[in-house]
């Protein structure tokens, strides 16, 4: 059994593997103050009932989050197969960017999957802290993209700043004209997002050229996914898969 980690920075997803099939998943908060030793605890916990693990595999973009991770599995889990990726990790995506060490190694476990599902060239919208737009090339290189305030980060941001206004549920309003300050936060979040990602994928198809598939992943893809005229599809465990695949091409 492979236990595939996706440390991100609000939430942290857990994927047990049974070979090809993903048969358990788990979300948890991210927290930089957690221990290695609170997080064998919690991880203990939520493998109790599944057979042993034989095999672990994470990415992680949060530093101090990783450094305790490496802590607890050398303490925890000596003993079994372990691959982190990283720079200097296998995974055979050439990374065409002016510094590739800085990509995020989440962008190019997605660019793994994407293109291993869909071909190339793709566009992988991850909907997590931040809103990631990763472009894939046809022979699977991973070309740049584009970053933007996460959904829940603005929401967060224009409560605080503006005195009248709050945080809201994420629902689809009556209609794109709000009768209240409510539903006009609502359409402003939910629409003003699928149309920002719809622009984004326009003008990157208008520079690659048509593109074989705009993939939604990340915990907040299914509010967006409905509203956007671009998206195509839907693979919540889109960087688990990747990982999964990280992990086959390393381990010894």
């Amino acid at each position: 059994m492979l236990l595939a980690i996706d440390v991100g920075n609000t939430n942290t997803v857990l994927g047990m593997y049974d070979g090809d099939d993903l048969v358990s998943s788990w979300r948890i908060k991210t927290d930089a103050r957690t221990t290695a030793d609170e997080m064998a605890l919690t991880y203990r916990g939520l493998l109790a009932d599944q057979d042993p693990v034989t095999g672990i595999v994470l990415c992680s973009t949060v530093p101090a989050v990783l450094r305790e991770m490496r802590v607890m599995l050398d303490r925890y889990f000596a003993d079994i197969n372990i691959v982190i990726v990283e720079p200097g990790t296998k995974t055979g995506v050439p990374v065409l960017t002016d510094n590739p060490k800085e990509v995020g190694a989440d962008r190019i476990v997605n660019t793994i999957a994407a293109h291993h599902l869909f071909g190339g060239p793709c566009i992988v919208v991850d909907f997590g802290t931040s809103t990631n737009l990763d472009v894939v090339s046809a022979k699977g290189e991973f070309l740049g993209g584009a970053l933007a305030p996460g959904i829940e980060i603005s929401i967060d941001a224009l409560a605080q700043r503006a005195a009248q206004l709050r945080k809201v549920e994420l629902v689809r309003p009556r209609s794109a004209i709000g009768k209240n300050t409510v539903e006009a936060l609502q359409s402003g979040a939910l629409y003003g997002f699928a149309g920002q990602v719809d622009g984004l994928v326009d003008r990157i198809t208008a520079e690659l050229g048509e593109v074989t598939a705009v993939v939604a992943t990340g915990g907040l893809a299914p509010i967006v996914v409905p509203e956007s005229r671009r998206i195509t599809h839907h693979e919540p465990d889109l960087t688990l898969l990747g990982l999964r695949m990280v992990f086959d091409r390393n381990a010894s």
